[in-house]
Parts: structure tokens; C-alpha cells; sequence
């Protein structure tokens, strides 16, 4: 299984940003797809982000198209988060997860995750 490290995260005001890191070990990460989650006190975990295997291909959730930019760099057995344009209901416990298949914003679907790295946005 991938071992999956989150870091990053922290206290921001509205408007700001942040930018998220995720490790990941060598001789499995070229292999998944790599995705971002996160998750409220009281909600459901939701999907944020996900990048393929070679990060050629993206796809954002609604709530942060526009703001936000998933990346990788497999030399560096890492996905990154760019946030931008903070907003309060972005506070969460963001997640990186990656699956062996083709990346989905199910995170059932998902093989490896990591523990959290905790966002908080103040207004």
C-alpha cells in the first residue's frame, strides 16, 4: 500500500491561500491517480480535486474550479493543492488519497489515503 503523508495546512484569513503537499513513496506513486478530499465536523467527506498518473489530466469539484490547482511531480513523489481565494466553508480536514484505477470523485473508490492536514479559513 502507498503511504501517503499530508502537510500544508494551517490558519488563513478570506482571500488567502495555501498550497498543500502530499508524499507519497517511489515505487508506487507513477501508478495512481492521486486525489484530494476533504471533510467538515458533522459532513460527509467530499471530493475536491484529482490529477491522473501523469498529471496531463484534472478535474475539480464545482465548489472549487477556479480556485484551486491539483498538480504533480512524480520525481518528487508528490501531489500538490494550490488553494487561492479562500473562503470560510473551505475549512476542513483536507485528505490526499490515490487509487490504482483511473481517478474518480468516489472516495470509496479510492486504495491509500492519508491522515489530514487541517484547513481553517477565518472571515
Amino acid at each position: 500500500q502507498v503511504q501517503l503523508v499530508e502537510s500544508g495546512g494551517g490558519l488563513v484569513q478570506a482571500g488567502g491561500s495555501l498550497r498543500l503537499s502530499c508524499a507519497g513513496s517511489k515505487r508506487t506513486f507513477t501508478n495512481y491517480a492521486m486525489g484530494w478530499f476533504r471533510q467538515a465536523p458533522g459532513k460527509e467527506r467530499e471530493f475536491v480535486a484529482v490529477t491522473n498518473w501523469s498529471g496531463g489530466n484534472t478535474y475539480y469539484a464545482d465548489s472549487v474550479k477556479g480556485r484551486f490547482i491539483i498538480s504533480r511531480d512524480n520525481a518528487k513523489n508528490t501531489v500538490y493543492l494550490q488553494m487561492n481565494s479562500l473562503k470560510p466553508e473551505d475549512t476542513a480536514v483536507y485528505y490526499c488519497a490515490g487509487t490504482i484505477g483511473a481517478g474518480t470523485s468516489v472516495a470509496y473508490e479510492y486504495d491509500d489515503w492519508g491522515q489530514g492536514t487541517q484547513v481553517t479559513v477565518s472571515s
